[in-house]
């Protein structure tokens, strides 16, 4: 398999994590905002996690089950935060996860990134659906989620656990006809 190409948007570029990131991904993903938000990122975050995490990426593109993308600024190169899917090829089916910096909430990253990597799923994987849940209580998610097209399928009490606390969670899903749909590809 090729390596994993960049994605570019509008103010964007989505690329391969590199090793050097492995510090940016520690302090940004160490806030516990950041944490509280997403079901994977612990708090506190261990040293060492980030380079492990990002040892696992080749693999996951090569196998054909995932692409996990640093989001970062087009100008400048900053990291914001990450994007990725799982994908379950047998159900052609992929699971969108993302989080963000706390200093890039609220300008609109997440959307363009979620959305760049939606496109990526459909047209890279060749899966049928999209699908992404968040924490009831994590609106701003929800409304990224609306924002890329994606439909609320369910909510679930105590859906999932973090830190011994059981979460309520909002599951959300994109089809390939409702994406091409709004993408006018009919």
């Amino acid at each position: 398999m090729e390596s994993q190409p960049p994605i570019v948007t509008e103010r964007l570029l989505l690329r391969p994590f590199v090793h050097e990131d492995a510090a940016d991904v520690r302090r940004l993903a160490g806030d516990v905002r950041v944490a509280q938000g997403t079901l994977t990122v612990p708090h506190p975050y261990p040293e060492g996690i980030a380079e492990c995490w990002i040892a696992t990426h080749e693999a996951a593109w090569e196998s054909g089950c995932g692409a996990v993308f640093a989001i970062t600024l087009k100008a400048g190169g900053v990291l914001l935060g990450t994007a990725g899917l799982t994908v379950r090829q047998p159900q052609r089916a992929a699971e969108l996860g993302y989080w963000l910096g706390v200093p890039y909430w609220g300008h609109g990253y997440c959307t363009e990134a979620a959305r760049a990597l939606v496109d990526f799923a459909f047209a890279c994987f060749a899966v049928e659906r999209v699908h992404a849940h968040h924490f009831a209580r994590n609106s701003a998610s929800g409304r990224v989620l609306r924002r890329i097209g994606m439909e609320e399928e369910f909510f679930r009490r105590g859906g999932v656990v973090k830190a011994g606390v059981a979460e309520d969670i909002r599951g959300y899903a994109l089809t390939r006809a409702r994406w091409e749909s709004l993408r006018g590809l009919h």
